[in-house]
């Protein structure tokens, strides 16, 4: 049985080349539009498949290094998801290439076996070891795409939140900050900390944080809201609220909640020209 199975292995590293190359013919003629590009002449993806190809090949036979050939083929997995996320082929497409190998080796090998009149337990046995490693590579690569596209979606989280609190300079030392959505604890923590940085960057003397865009302020929010007003207070910038509505203000009076130490404002209008910046034209 072992000199069967090193006969194949044997023959699948020898035939590399070859079988390589029928996989770029397999992609041609049997996959969608979306793998085109890995059928393009490439000689690095030449070389890449034949890779593959030979490690599976080793598989078959090594026993000492066997952890190794597994490795080299979990590595060959996360460079083909690496390089197929980079050409923005979906996972779906990804793992159908790798599905190709299987169907490749399998046809180029095909006559040859049935001529050598090989047990069916030794097609068993090469169908044991090459189609888990498969599934191996397959959730490699799975677990790269998994992880770009949580990377993506931090960085596009990311420029969500920069967004989500605009710091709007609109004369020398005076800027607007204007919230929408409900605040949280992280959310607070954030206009807490784009405040004091603009606020130092912009070297701003007033903040206007206009909260019209706030649907409700309870007891916490409005917590937040002195918390940043005292800290950008302690940086030498005064903090101006505008935008609190008439059913906000009752809501906040029958919680309790005291806005005397904070300057206040209906609108961003009134703000400015309690900063002496004039009537604005409509």
């Amino acid at each position: 049985m072992k000199d069967e199975l090193k006969y194949i292995g044997d023959k699948i590293r020898a035939n590399k080349e070859i079988i390589a190359e029928s996989v770029i013919d397999f992609l041609d003629k049997n996959l969608k539009t979306e793998l085109k590009i890995l059928s393009f002449p490439d000689e690095k993806l030449h070389a890449f498949n034949a890779h593959l190809i030979n490690n599976i090949g080793a598989l078959l036979f090594v026993e000492e290094d066997r952890y190794e050939v597994q490795q080299n083929l979990l590595d060959w997995g996360k460079k083909a998801a690496e390089f197929t996320t980079h050409k923005n082929i979906s996972l779906t497409a990804t793992l159908q290439f790798v599905s190709s190998f299987r169907s490749v080796i399998w046809e180029v090998f095909t006559e040859e076996l049935v001529q050598r009149h090989f047990a069916a337990i030794t097609m068993l046995d090469v169908s044991k070891i090459i189609d888990p490693m498969l599934e191996k590579i397959s959730f490699a690569i799975g677990a790269e795409y998994e992880l770009y596209n949580k990377k993506m979606m931090d960085i596009a989280y990311s420029a969500l939140e920069e967004l989500s609190v605009p710091v709007v300079p609109i004369y020398e030392g005076v800027a607007v900050l204007p919230i929408i959505g409900e605040i949280d604890t992280y959310r607070a923590k954030l206009i807490m900390e784009t405040a004091l940085d603009q606020g130092n960057f912009l070297q701003l003397d007033c903040l206007i944080i206009d909260v019209s865009g706030v649907l409700m302020i309870d007891t916490m929010v409005a917590d937040q809201i002195f918390n940043i007003v005292k800290t950008l207070k302690l940086s030498g910038i005064t903090a101006i609220i505008t935008g609190i509505r008439p059913e906000i203000a009752q809501t906040m009076v029958s919680l309790g909640l005291d806005f005397k130490s904070i300057t206040t404002f209906s609108n961003l209008r009134q703000a400015l020209l309690h900063l002496g910046y004039g009537k604005i034209r409509d």
